[in-house]
């Protein structure tokens, strides 16, 4: 692997002593949208976190073996407009 300058180490916020490349390989976990195993499952999920029925609606996912919740007009990216 290239070696980096120590001047361009810290401007990326990488360490200087240790695996830096680390950071590259390894990205932030990205959020991935929530699924249940069955429909009752994401019923009780959402009615726990205050989500009326009205406002979100059941995604088959994982080849129709889960369910994702979608909500409506909201500013999630499991969200429709």
């Amino acid at each position: 692997m290239r070696k980096i300058h120590t001047r361009l180490k810290r401007m990326h916020g990488l360490s200087t002593h240790k695996n830096w490349y680390y950071k590259f390989f390894h990205p932030e976990e990205r959020i991935r949208p929530k699924t249940f195993k069955t429909e009752e499952a994401a019923h009780s999920w959402a009615k726990n976190n205050g989500i009326k029925e009205e406002n979100y609606f059941l995604n088959p996912a994982k080849r129709n073996k889960k369910f994702q919740i979608v909500i409506k007009d909201g500013k999630n990216k499991n969200s429709t407009n």
